[in-house]
């Protein structure tokens, strides 16, 4: 009879030594392999996001220059001038004449008026918007910054022009001694009260992605003001339109409703167009 520990099969299954592993341990270990998998994974994430962070926080410097360093207006001293005043006198001579000009488009053909000292009289610009518009200030804003420095620009109504109606913004005082009551009174009452400021003036044209605007100081009175912004707009005239035949439309409308000013008897003898125009008919409540 053969002996019991010689049965190979006996053997291996009833001894204390098997070598086999207990499922209890095969699924702990598996689990905690898993587990430093997701360790590892983990912490390669987040390693890989503080790399990234210190990557960029030392771009930052460089991205705020190439920021501060993005094209912005400049002179554009060889292109011909668009627009004219249409006259020959002695106060159309003295203007000057600037054109800025945009990356994206943009293009602001500026007269200015030389006043007392370095300060400008008066201003007239045709802006021209671009793509840059999109991002550009509102017009009452855009005038704050252009024209001389003073209180807050308040309403003045309104004026007919050849591009049609006009928004007025004015800058001034109330004169010392005006007594509230006298401000609130008749439109009349309030330009016999206004000392002398700067009024402002801006005309959207949305047809031909335009915006016409300016300011003037010329004048001691309101209605004064509004003849002189009346009569600049008045002379204003296309010379090129360049490859834009929608300008060339505008212009050629306006010149159908165009108000003479400086004909014969239109303005003073003395004296040039911008002190001495006549009131332009108004509309609108002032």
């Amino acid at each position: 009879m053969r002996p019991f520990w010689t049965d190979p099969a006996n053997s291996l299954a009833n001894s204390p030594f098997s070598t086999a592993i207990h499922p209890a341990l095969t699924s702990f270990a598996d689990e905690v392999c898993a587990t430093i998998a997701r360790l590892f994974a983990y912490v390669g994430t987040l390693a890989l996001i503080a790399i990234l962070a210190v990557h960029f926080w030392g771009q930052l410097p460089q991205f705020a220059g190439d920021a501060a360093s993005l094209p912005s207006w400049s002179v554009a001293g060889h292109s011909q001038p668009a627009f004219s005043l249409g006259a020959s006198d002695q106060a159309d001579k003295s203007a000057t004449y600037t054109i800025l000009r945009h990356p994206q488009g943009g293009r602001r053909d500026i007269f200015s008026w030389p006043g007392a000292g370095d300060r400008p009289a008066a201003e007239l610009e045709i802006y021209r918007l671009g793509d840059e518009a999109a991002s550009a200030s509102l017009p009452s804003e855009d005038l704050a910054l252009r024209m001389p420095p003073g209180g807050e620009l308040e309403a003045a109504g309104v004026i007919d022009s050849k591009f049609g109606t006009v928004s007025l913004l004015w800058r001034g005082a109330t004169a010392a001694g005006s007594s509230k009551g006298e401000e609130k009174g008749a439109d009349k009452g309030k330009d016999e009260h206004r000392t002398s400021g700067c009024l402002g003036f801006f005309r959207g044209i949305d047809d031909s992605a335009m915006r016409i605007s300016g300011w003037s100081c010329q004048g001691d009175t309101l209605p004064a003001q509004r003849g002189a912004v009346a009569c600049m707009l008045d002379r204003l005239t296309l010379v090129s339109a360049g490859s834009e035949p929608k300008l060339a439309e505008l212009f050629a409308r306006a010149e159908l409703n165009r108000l003479n000013c400086g004909a014969a008897g239109a303005t003073a003898s003395s004296g040039d167009w911008v002190t001495q125009a006549d009131n332009p008919p108004l509309r609108g409540a002032l």
